[in-house]
Formats: C-alpha cells, structure tokens, sequence
C-alpha cells in the first residue's frame, strides 16, 4: 500500500505549476494540483496575455493616423472600451478551459481551492487532508502597494483589467514593466496619461541608453514622465483624486488630480496564509522560498518554483523550471534551467527587447568591450508621418569577438529579440553577424550592417 495518497501536490496552477503537474502526470506520477483563483496563474488573467491585447488595441490610433499618408482615409473611429473588456474576457475563459483540458487530459486532479500545509507531507484544501510524497509550492507573485495615505483609492494591476469605463486621466504609479506598458496603453487609447517614477529613469536593470531612448519616445507620443518622484497621499474628491507629490530633485511639492491611479510598485512572492513557515520552510524576507539549485526548500520534500523565488520573474522561466524538475524527479533527468542571456520584451509603445548584458555590466564583466548601435526612422514611418526612432545596439567581447548583448528598441522588437537569443545562446560572434546577409527591406537587417563601432571600452 502506498505510503502517501500522491507522489506530487502541486498548489498554484499558473504556468510553472500546471506544466509541472502536466509533465509529472505524462511520466507516470500521481498527481494533484490546487488552484484558489483562475486557471493560468497571473499571465494568462491579470498579466502577459490581456495586457498583450491592451497593447494591440492601443496601437490602432497611430495605425488609422499613419494610414493617411498610404492613401487612406478614414473617417471618424470611435473606441468603445466595453467591446475591448467583453472580448478580452472571451479569451481569457478560453484559455482558462484550455488549461483544464490539458491537466484533464495529462491525468492529474484539479482541486478548487484555498491550501494550507500541515506538515512535510501534508496540505488541507477543502477540510480535506491530502498526503504527498513531495509538494511543489508555485503560487506566483502578488502587487505590492505601499502603506500611505488614500492608498485604498488606487488599483492595482490586478483590477485595472476590469475597470468598468475608460478614465479621462489617470496616474501611474512605477517604473516596471507593468508601469510603461500601461503608460503606452492608456495613451494610445485617448487617456490622459502621467507616470511617475521614485528613480531618476524607468526600467532599471535594462541598458541605459535604451530606456533614455524610450523615455523620449514615449514623451513624443504625449506621456508626461515625472521622474524623481514620489506620492505622500491621496485623497478623493467627489468622483476626483488628488494626489500629493513630492519631487526630489527639486524639493518641491505640489498636487495632480486624476480620475484613476494605478500603482504598479512591485509584487511581493505570494506565501501569506500557506502555513510555509510552520511546516518549516525558510523564507526570506519579501516572503520568497529560498530554493537550492534542485528547486528545493529547507524542507526536503517541498519545491518552488517561479514567481514564489523570487529571482527570474518570467512566466517562460517558471514553465521552463516546472518541467527540469518534473523530469528530475520523474523521469531521471536534472533539474536545470540554463537562466544564460534570457530575453525578454517590454511591450511599450515603441516596444524595447533585449538579450544578454547591459552596456553596463558588459564594462563590469569584460576587459575591452565595443558598442554598435544605429538609429533610424522605420519605413513604414517615411510615409506614416511619425518621428518615432528606432534604436539598436550590439554590445561584443573584443576579446572573442562573440556577441554577449543585443537592445532593440522599435516595432515588433520581441519577434526580433527571440531569434537573436538562439543566436547568441549558440556563441554568435559579431564576424558571423557581419556575415549574415539581409532580409531587405526590415528593420531587422540593420542588425547585421552595424560595421563600425561607435564606442570601444
């Protein structure tokens, strides 16, 4: 008789946890998952995926206005935002049941449910108790608002997928990723829009030339950008905010009102209330699960992965770790994500991909360093109208010549970016780049006639 009612409870069924429920099920696992909320975790829902499709809808008022200068001539457009929340919902429940058939389908058992560990090898979900000869905690990360004055009158990025009418002017609160794509969505759809960062430029960790390029761009689209500054309170006037400033450099003080504020400050790993600590599972202090190189917890029979670590915060990394460790502890594999150059996107209005090092930290890590970049006005602007730029830069160890960073800022720049991660995952050196012919006319091929360095460290 088997000693546990399953060999794996997984709680959380966003991505990492349903591949990894997926993938142990496929390997003859006994499997059971929880989830409390929605099928898909926080992309699928309240992330990734509807903001995606914020973006798309924001991005037709400069494709009717750049039409004009291809012959076209539209007529009055309107936007109707209920059409854009009813039909997002549509494909967010799609998806929510593509989720169920696939666990259906792997064999493993969803639970609907709030868990609470017991011990070790135990969780109660249900007032029911379920024995597991390992847990697998993968419930994800959660917004973060800090404790001031009138915070209960701001939404987070959680409601703001919701909200029943488009604001005439809204605040935003951060310097995320969440923060600047929402900028460029609420712009694009006709909102007032104004972000506010504390720092002194958004988007820290990402190549410093490339998001003051951003900054720019997004400032000629009609974001108004408030660096240095932070919000002492809020307060609700009629139908109103108020927000109370407060600019560092400056020193001064002053007030914005709004019709919505939206803070996007962070999310903090979501462990509250799971009883991790009593069962004895050491947690930093954002409340993340210290894990080992195997995904495990100071508790041997427990596992994270994901959001809960806190380290790579990206739903392809959490699915990626789901299955290493499913196929570890399952099929004899090892439990190894290689976390070398992942790229990634801001979905901003011009878009910004990148892969590999910063300018910033190629100086730090290499000896002599060269920097390529090229600005340029796409074509499809010459005629369209707009001055936006697109920015790229190439970032090459002299030493080997090989490629160890590449910045796109422009239209599509995440469909670019992922090619040249398989790129530089494969050692690409910059005289392979060079030697690489063209696809004209693209904006992409740009990255294979930077000839001359314009910096060299």
């Amino acid at each position: 008789m088997a000693r546990y009612d399953l060999d794996l409870f997984v709680i959380g069924a966003g991505s990492g946890g349903v591949r990894a429920a997926r993938t142990a099920a496929s390997l003859g696992a006994r499997v059971a998952i929880a989830e409390e909320r929605y099928l898909g975790g926080t992309c699928v829902n309240v992330g990734c995926v509807p903001k995606k499709l914020f973006v798309y809808a924001a991005h037709f008022s400069e494709d009717f206005a750049s039409s004009r200068g291809f012959g076209w001539c539209p007529g009055a457009v309107e936007f109707d935002w209920q059409t854009l929340l009813n039909n997002k919902n549509k494909e967010i429940a799609r998806l929510n049941s593509i989720y169920r058939d696939l666990l259906k389908d792997s064999g493993a058992e969803l639970i609907n449910g709030r868990v609470r560990l017991v011990d070790q090898h135990s969780v109660r979900v249900n007032n029911k108790t379920h024995t597991a000869a390992r847990i697998l905690v993968a419930t994800g990360a959660w917004p973060s608002i800090p404790d001031l004055p009138g915070n209960e009158h701001v939404l987070s990025s959680n409601e703001i997928f919701f909200i029943k009418r488009l604001p005439q002017r809204i605040i935003i609160v951060g310097g995320g990723y969440i923060a600047v794509e929402f900028a460029g969505i609420f712009k694009g759809l006709g909102v007032d829009t104004t972000l506010l960062y504390r720092g002194p430029l958004f988007l820290r960790g990402f190549d410093h030339e490339i998001r003051t390029a951003l900054a720019t761009e997004m400032q000629k689209k009609g974001v108004t950008l408030k660096f240095n500054t932070t919000v002492g309170g809020i307060e609700k006037s009629g139908e109103e905010l108020i927000a109370t400033l407060s600019n560092k450099e400056t020193s001064s003080n002053a007030s914005q009102r709004a019709d919505l504020i939206l803070y996007a400050t962070g999310r903090r790993p979501n462990t509250a209330g799971l009883g991790l600590a009593e069962a004895g599972v050491a947690l930093d202090d954002s409340g993340a699960v210290i894990i080992n190189e195997h995904y495990q917890s100071s508790v041997d029979s427990i596992y994270a992965i994901g959001d809960v670590t806190d380290r790579i915060n990206l739903t392809p990394v959490a699915t990626a770790e789901g299955t290493a460790l499913a196929r570890a502890l399952y099929a004899g594999g090892q439990a190894q994500v290689d976390y070398q150059d992942i790229p990634t996107c801001v979905f901003s209005q011009p878009n910004l991909g990148a892969v590999g090092l910063t300018e910033e930290k190629a100086r730090e890590q290499y000896q002599d360093i060269a920097v390529y970049t090229a600005r340029f006005t796409a074509m499809k602007h010459s005629l369209g109208g707009s001055d936006e730029k697109t920015f790229m830069k190439i970032i090459v160890d002299q030493a080997s010549d090989r490629v160890v960073g590449v910045h796109v800022l422009g239209a599509d720049a995440g469909e670019i970016i992922q090619g040249l991660a398989i790129a530089m995952k494969a050692g690409a050196t910059k005289a392979q780049f060079d030697a690489t012919i063209g696809i004209h006319p693209t904006t992409a091929e740009e990255l294979v006639t930077m000839r001359e360095a314009v910096s060299r460290h």
